[in-house]
């Protein structure tokens, strides 16, 4: 409608030709329309640009354009010059007050504009200026899945009869701090300082529970021009199960780290607890998931394949040990069961870079985040990864790649789906998106049989559950030194590694996936995997099974 419009008035324009006045003014406008600054700049009086520059031009406009909550200006008319004044018909159509329709009285000289700053908003007198007086909706309610209350109340008095249960995953409301963050919300029709989502679901559901604001749009000083009534959101069911979180709340036990879970099915997010998804650390061993798609898809190893048993690798005359120094090898099964670094970096190194960086893509690393806020779970490209050394610390998850725990809980998830990854989402009833192929079938269930090995007699037997077979991998990754914890220059004990298990159970019909990150906080199957166990508790006691995912 709007492109018939300024044909329309093209038209008309055509049908007859412009004083240099009208085109000036003509002119002027039509910048205004697609926001060139600049070009009204260069239209303006030699007089005129003295007295103003290009950015104080362009600041006058934005701000009338963020008091009005304006979206678009359209030059909606015949142009009519009285003199040395050309009035210009426009249409400003605004977020909360609608279309307001006026003329703005251009006045020329010597076909330039004699530019004042009422020619920031049609219909404003000389020396008046625009206002508005605001009125802030009532933010929306936020709902776990079960219907009990997250967040409830005013931005500025937000409780929940939950408690600090609610905080760990509600998040948090607070006034922007830049003036560019400000400004943004002012043109969104609330006050500068108006407490909106910072943390948590607080900021993931921002758009949908902050409401609609209402107000008046003031010229002159008491004249109102239009006028537009506040709107409370609706409140917002989302996926978190309250006894999951809990859970994951009581496993992270007030220690630095994150704990991630996922429906296993659909990967709704059930909890989210600490820096869930908001600090990515180098993921240790749990990328080993990773390393072993690629070879098990290049065909590079079959369970039964035999390893050295060593106590280290040697790459570029680097050492690469094994997370305690001990000696580790034999079939392919056992040693991913007892995580063997001496096994791993060399294998990442038979792969090649683009394998190894394929198969990781398309568990989502390097990918977009799915959640809002969520930082991004990388590793580098593969032309970056040029020395068997990169490649070898990059296949046991170390070196440049960094992971959350959300993004190892949809590892985990995508094995259990049989190489199906659904992305995560907060939004419970929403339509899922079709699910994106991490691997083959027969890959995912030959990954499962190994993980069901780690808790079974390997490095995770920390994770397992009386009764339930539970499929895991468990990561220990080092944060200043991969030569192992003797290392000279190191930092030697628990301090120098951050602790990680991703598991899903139970294996027959996958219910629950979960990835635990505790920072400087030892071995993964130390420290990780109880805190895991915790979580998948909670999460089968309160799923009722059904079938597994199938493509």
């Amino acid at each position: 409608m709007l492109a018939l419009l300024a044909l329309a008035v093209g038209a008309v324009l055509g049908a007859r030709a412009l004083s240099g006045s009208e085109r000036a003014a003509y002119d002027f406008t039509r910048a205004w329309e697609r926001r060139d600054y600049a070009g009204m700049h260069r239209l303006l009086t030699g007089a005129a640009r003295s007295r103003v520059g290009e950015r104080r031009l362009r600041r006058t406009y934005e701000e009338a354009a963020a008091t009005a909550t304006a979206t678009r200006v359209v030059v909606s008319g015949e142009l009519d010059e009285s003199g040395a004044t050309v009035r210009v018909p426009v249409q400003m159509h605004t977020r909360l007050f609608g279309t307001i329709r006026g003329e703005l009285a251009v006045p020329v000289s010597g076909e330039r504009v004699a530019w004042r700053p009422d020619l920031a908003f049609p219909g404003l007198a000389p020396g008046a200026r625009l206002s508005r007086r605001t009125q802030p909706p009532e933010r929306g309610t936020l709902l776990s899945r079960d219907g009990k209350v997250l967040a409830e109340g005013p931005a500025d008095a937000r409780r929940s009869p939950l408690g600090p249960l609610s905080g760990s995953v509600a998040g948090s409301v607070s006034a922007e701090e830049t003036p560019a963050e400000r400004m943004a919300l002012y043109a969104r029709g609330f006050p500068r300082d108006w407490p909106v989502g910072q943390t948590g679901l607080e900021q993931a559901f921002e758009a949908d529970i902050a409401g609609k604001p209402g107000g008046e749009l003031i010229v002159g000083g008491n004249r109102v021009i239009a006028r537009a009534r506040p709107r409370k959101a609706r409140p917002v069911r989302t996926t978190i199960d309250t006894r999951v979180q809990k859970a994951a709340v009581a496993a992270l036990a007030g220690r630095f780290g994150g704990i991630a879970a996922l429906d296993a099915r659909n990967a709704e997010v059930r909890a989210l607890a600490g820096v869930a998804y908001s600090a990515p650390q180098p993921p240790g061993s749990t990328f080993k998931i990773v390393t072993t798609t690629a070879a098990l898809e290049s065909k590079l190893v079959k369970l039964s394949t035999r390893f050295p048993v060593e106590q280290a690798a040697t790459i570029d005359g680097v050492e690469l040990e094994n997370a305690n120094g001990e000696s580790c090898g034999g079939s392919f099964e056992a040693s991913f069961a007892h995580s063997c670094n001496s096994v791993f970096a060399p294998l990442g190194v038979k792969l090649g870079a683009e394998r190894l960086v394929t198969a990781a893509e398309r568990y989502g690393f390097n990918g977009r985040p799915s959640l809002p806020a969520e930082l991004p779970s990388t590793l580098p490209p593969a032309a970056e990864l040029r020395t068997p050394l990169e490649l070898g610390s990059t296949a046991i998850g170390q070196g440049k790649v960094l992971a959350t725990p959300l993004r190892l809980a949809s590892v985990a998830q995508a094995v259990a789906a049989e190489g199906l990854r659904a992305d995560p989402t907060l939004r419970s009833g929403e339509r899922h998106r079709r699910p994106l192929r991490a691997t083959s079938r027969h890959v995912a269930r030959t990954l499962e049989r190994l993980m069901l090995d780690v808790v079974a007699y390997g490095t995770g037997t920390a994770g397992g559950i009386p009764g339930v077979k539970v499929a895991g991998k468990t990561g220990t990754a080092e944060l200043e030194d991969t030569r192992g914890p003797d290392a000279e220059g190191g930092t030697a004990g628990e301090s120098n590694t951050d602790a990680w298990f991703t598991a899903y159970a139970p294996a027959s019909k996958p219910r629950v996936a979960v990835a635990v990150m505790l920072v400087r906080a030892g071995a993964g199957g130390a420290t990780a995997a109880p805190a895991a166990r915790i979580v998948l508790q909670a999460g089968l006691k309160s799923s009722r099974p059904r079938g597994r995912a199938r493509p």
